[in-house]
């Protein structure tokens, strides 16, 4: 890479030099390797071509910066050994080429070198001078980023790379012809997110956000009209998006942010679309101010426990149970338009808009299975008639056509519950969610993550249930007519005789209703998860 005759510029804007020691010690035990095993991979990088010898680094910098120490600490190295006058003379003579072939060349008046990487705003000068110096100047007021700049320059300098000026050379060579990197080159930047997409899709995480962090702020500055100070902030605010949301939830949230804004795209399309936003100074100004409203209440909605929530008034604390049913099914569709009408709709009305999305969600997401297809493009309309204020009361949602044509209706809902099965072993806590919802319809509120789930017939039957419940005993372990709430789990294979007692005696609806039946076998079983499905419909209800 940088031993080529080309150029690289990590973009203005992208984020600033941010290894610690513990990235630091981990490559150099990697760099320890190539001694016995020759090369070491380390992954890709994404370049975008600017020119036939000028490429930006788009991923990878952070990698691309620290190997560039490395090889500064050995040059270093070479310049700082003693010798014979003829050692001194190779030795300025192999500073020469490393130079010119790794770093760049000196401009024969400022003796300033002409880098062959070139880092951002914020880093571009420290490093320059590391460059040109082989050393890391200690300065007042130098910012945190080039602190680490400078302490990885002391780290990698203090390592032992050889004790002789040929020694230090051949670790150089070893060193940047064995680790291998993918090199990924992009044309422009709508090439460079699908690429991004395509490989965080397969678990190679690349930095989607500084990718649309470049775009918005080259924009931003476009006419030249904004000052460092500004910059900084834009700056300061960018970071606080990023670190409220975490990369993993990144493009989800720009996804959902679009989509209440505009006609819904797939993530293929997003950033494309995004540009269209934001394609003027102004637009993309207003288009930051936006994202930094939304990224709180995006994380909120993902955390019900955020303490986020503690901060707004006290009238959206109910939304609170309905937002955990969301985390819990892991339901994030309806946040497009929660998002909108967080900011549009009066607290009030945005809890009974998060019910009755709660509610369409349980009905339609978890218990019918419908598709998710027809259900995201119908909140994208409506989302956008929440922004844009057609819907300004949660009523007006609840009641409109799109709402109307996605909500089960209770018949649909009724035949889904009523041989509904969940894994009980790997969705204990769903189904406690889900039975602790109806036993509150019935009058009895409790804590589901303070119960238990009880097999009524166990989950892994002996003989003598084999015997009492008959045929079908090996294929009711996860219907919900099979399991109930209780407070402990003190029953272990009892008889259904023995367990009725305890059934009866507890303050849950749904076991005291299992109790009245005088056996436990496939026809009781069908006939309590009916009346089961009729007390769900009621419980999920919008009228």
């Amino acid at each position: 890479l940088i031993g080529s005759g080309v150029k690289y510029t990590v973009p203005r804007f992208q984020r600033d030099y941010a290894w610690t020691r513990e990235q630091w010690e981990d490559l150099w035990a990697d760099i320890e390797t190539l001694e016995d095993e020759h090369y070491h991979y380390m992954g890709y990088i994404v370049l975008q071509r600017k020119g036939q010898h000028d490429f930006e680094v788009v991923d990878g910098q952070q990698r691309l910066v620290t190997l560039s120490l490395v090889v500064l600490a050995a040059m270093r190295q070479i310049r700082n050994l003693d010798g014979h006058v003829t050692e001194i003379q190779e030795n300025k003579e192999r500073l020469k080429v490393l130079t010119d072939r790794f770093i760049g060349a000196k401009n024969p008046i400022s003796l300033r070198v002409d880098n062959k990487l070139s880092l951002n705003r914020n880093n571009g000068t420290y490093f320059k001078a590391i460059c040109s110096n082989l050393e890391a100047p200690i300065k007042r007021g130098l910012t945190q980023t080039n602190k680490l700049l400078h302490k990885a320059f002391r780290f990698f300098s203090d390592k032992g790379m050889g004790d002789t000026g040929i020694k230090i050379a051949e670790f150089i060579e070893e060193l940047t012809s064995g680790m291998i990197f993918t090199k990924i080159v992009v044309q422009d930047d709508l090439n460079a997110y699908k690429v991004f997409e395509t490989l965080n899709a397969r678990g190679v995480q690349l930095s989607t956000p500084d990718l649309l962090k470049n775009y918005i702020f080259s924009v931003v500055t476009r006419n030249d009209d904004v000052s460092d100070e500004e910059l900084d902030d834009l700056d300061e605010t960018w970071s606080e998006v990023v670190s409220q949301l975490g990369e993993s939830n990144f493009t989800d949230f720009i996804r959902y942010h679009h989509n209440f804004q505009t006609r819904s795209v797939t993530k293929k399309y997003l950033f494309a679309s995004v540009r269209r936003l934001a394609d003027t100074p102004k637009k993309a100004y207003v288009y930051l101010q936006s994202l930094t409203y939304y990224a709180p209440v995006y994380a909120s909605l993902l955390n019900p426990y955020d303490e986020w929530w503690a901060n707004q008034a006290e009238i959206y604390r109910p939304a609170k149970k309905y937002l955990e049913g969301f985390s819990l099914f892991n339901i994030r569709q309806p946040f497009t338009i929660l998002m909108a009408a967080f900011k549009k709709l009066p607290g009030e009305e945005f809890v009974k808009l998060v019910r009755y999305l709660y509610v369409l969600s349980i009905r339609y997401n978890v218990i019918c299975h419908h598709s998710p297809n027809e259900q995201e493009k119908l909140y994208n309309q409506i989302a956008i008639k929440v922004f844009n204020g057609d819907y300004a009361r949660a009523g007006h949602v609840k009641n409109g056509e799109e709402f109307r044509k996605l909500y089960p209706e209770n018949d649909a809902f009724s035949n889904a519950f009523e041989f509904y099965k969940m894994p009980s072993r790997r969705s204990s806590k769903k189904i406690r969610f889900l039975l602790s919802e109806i036993e509150s319809y019935l009058g009895h509120h409790s804590d589901y993550t303070r119960t238990t789930l009880e097999h009524i017939c166990p989950y892994h039957p002996e003989q003598n249930w084999h015997e009492y419940f008959g045929k079908g005993v090996n294929d009711i372990q996860d219907r919900l007519g099979n399991v109930i709430l209780l407070e402990k789990d003190d029953l272990k294979r009892y008889g259904f005789e023995k367990k009725k007692k305890f059934y009866l005696q507890s303050p849950f609806r749904l076991a005291q209703k299992v109790a009245e039946y005088d056996e436990w076998n496939l026809q009781n079983l069908n006939d309590y998860q009916t009346w089961l499905s009729e007390q769900a419909v009621s419980a999920w209800e919008i009228i």
